[in-house]
């Protein structure tokens, strides 16, 4: 027997294998995404060209326009601010994981330190443009918080953070020692079901850090709101309503949680008379739409599905240097983790404003009422100085939702076809 030949061909095997197991999963990853991609928005659905100024005052687009313009360049400014800070922390992370391995006395607890030193200075290097964009907003009428309430909420959401850090920079890290370089096998679906706590945990543990909830004291328009959700199919218990008037006078409205958890919230400052009762309906049944096509689940699955090469890149680009294993590696695993997410906003971006589409397309159909939708998504723009129609790159990696004026597209649109739809 020649063992050369016998060694060629289980390495041939192998490599069969391990071929099949990535076509396979390549598979599974583009059927599930095919079916998570579907949406009940009718195909071929054709919206009305219509212009800003049929809708919103000249003199409103002007400050709309000098705000945002100013908020892009903030934005900008701290995103490039935050790159170099990450580019500086990676190439010092020898000296960083040296200083703080006497505090750490031990691989693990050093590399969670020499993550949260990251979130700080982040945090720290931006605060000073996140304090001028808190004052723009303050000009703006936008918000009436103090700075102290400002940079409370600002700590505690660093406070977040660090936790957040913590739990994934250790846990990788343990992945790491024990598994190796094929530890983000283990990575990725540890991560989605992290996500998942998470989601469960938010209303719970998260939201209360920054908001008081009371249940909606109107009891007719809570009514109506249970009673939309009964016709769409929904089981929501609870209809709250949070305190965002310390903090902003925008107005706002969304669906939280899963499983026990879960509830749709409203915005105090919806409630405070700029917003017809009608309009508030039909927020709330943009939001229990969101509950009828489980898109919290979706979105959690897309998570999923993006972990995986999300992980694996992060384990192949550390492994280079040492893997992740190492404390010294934790900045440039922070950093690679950083650019994945920034790479793929625009398609992240895509998927919610594809569900926020469809979540418009049926709170239409169970409201039939697109006036009220139309003046809900006009008072949106005017109440927080939100751009009806911006540019395509701030649609791309800054919108979750579509854009204003197409929404009011989406109704007018609707509103064309009811005719035909109640004569069928």
């Amino acid at each position: 027997m020649n063992v050369r030949e016998d060694g060629d061909a289980h390495r041939s095997r192998a490599t069969l294998a391990k071929g099949a197991a990535i076509l396979a999963l390549g598979a599974v990853w583009i059927v599930s995404g095919a079916l998570l991609w579907r949406t009940e928005v009718p195909r071929g659905l054709q919206l009305p060209s219509i212009d800003a100024r049929d809708y919103f005052p000249a003199d409103a687009l002007e400050r709309i326009a000098d705000f945002r313009r100013v908020a892009r360049i903030l934005f900008l400014a701290s995103l490039a601010l935050e790159v170099a800070v990450l580019a500086v922390l990676v190439w010092k992370a020898g000296w960083l994981a040296d200083r703080l391995a006497d505090v750490g006395r031990g691989r693990i607890r050093t590399g969670v330190l020499v993550g949260i030193s990251v979130v700080l200075a982040l945090w720290l290097a931006a605060l000073p443009l996140a304090g001028v964009s808190h004052w723009w907003r303050r000009r703006h009428g936008l918000s009436e918080q103090g700075y102290d309430g400002w940079l409370r909420d600002g700590a505690v959401g660093l406070g977040l953070q660090v936790v957040l850090v913590a739990v994934a920079v250790a846990g990788a890290m343990w992945l790491a020692g024990r598994l190796g370089a094929h530890w983000w096998l283990a990575g990725a679906p540890a991560l989605a079901a992290l996500a998942v706590l998470f989601v469960l945990a938010q209303p719970l543990v998260v939201q209360p850090l920054f908001n008081r909830f009371e249940p909606l004291a109107d009891r007719e328009l809570a009514a109506r709101i249970t009673g939309l959700a009964e016709m769409q199919g929904v089981e929501v218990d609870k209809v709250l309503v949070a305190d965002a008037s310390r903090r902003t006078t925008t107005a706002n409205a969304y669906v939280a949680g899963i499983g026990p958890t879960k509830r749709v919230v409203l915005y105090d400052t919806m409630l405070d008379g700029r917003f017809t009762e009608d309009e508030i309906v039909s927020v709330s049944a943009h939001e229990l739409a969101h509950v009828e096509r489980s898109h919290l689940w979706k979105g959690l699955a897309w998570f999923a599905l993006l972990a995986v090469p999300g992980v694996f890149l992060l384990a192949w680009a550390t492994e280079r240097y040492g893997g992740l294993a190492e404390a010294r590696v934790v900045p440039l695993g922070l950093a690679v983790a950083f650019g994945f997410v920034l790479v793929t906003q625009p398609f992240q971006n895509l998927l919610s404003r594809r569900y926020e589409a469809e979540a418009d397309w049926l709170a239409l159909t169970a409201t039939r009422d697109p006036e009220s939708a139309i003046g809900l998504d006009r008072r949106f723009v005017l109440t927080s100085l939100s751009d009806p129609d911006p540019p395509a790159w701030v649609t791309s990696w800054l919108g979750t939702h579509p854009p204003p004026l197409e929404r009011i597209a989406m109704a007018e649109a609707f509103s064309d076809l009811r005719p035909a739809q109640a004569g069928s």
